[in-house]
């Protein structure tokens, strides 16, 4: 399981398909370095946990990552299933995205490159 903290940058309305299935996505900015806007989406009744949340509302937000195939092409969705308001009240300069581990990619061959550090 992941945790992210940002702000709602955007809540779009929930969607319903003709197989009854419900979804409903969201986009949190991160305050990292570089801010990232990551989108992601609530389903079912979980649906309803946006309804308290505004845009621009600070927020901790608990997912899973969740893959499939289709026709030969692969997709990645990032599926929440907790929201807490109001987070992020102790420091703000640490990621937004938590991390693995210290120690978990250490070693030779390991340090990011120049191109990898830049945020383009």
């Amino acid at each position: 399981m992941y945790q992210l903290e940002g702000s709602i940058k955007l809540i779009s309305p929930a969607q319903t398909f003709p197989s009854g299935f419900v979804k409903r996505e969201f986009v949190v900015t991160t305050d990292d370095q570089y801010p990232q806007d990551i989108k992601l989406e609530l389903t079912k009744e979980k649906c309803s946990l946006l309804d308290p949340i505004s845009q621009g509302q600070r927020i901790s937000v608990s997912f899973r990552i969740r893959g499939n195939e289709y026709q030969g092409k692969y997709y990645v969705n990032l599926q929440a299933y907790k929201i807490d308001a109001g987070a992020g009240g102790g420091s703000s300069d640490g990621p937004g995205l938590s991390e693995p581990p210290p120690g978990h990619m250490d070693g030779p061959g390991n340090e990011p490159s120049a191109e990898e550090s830049s945020p383009f």
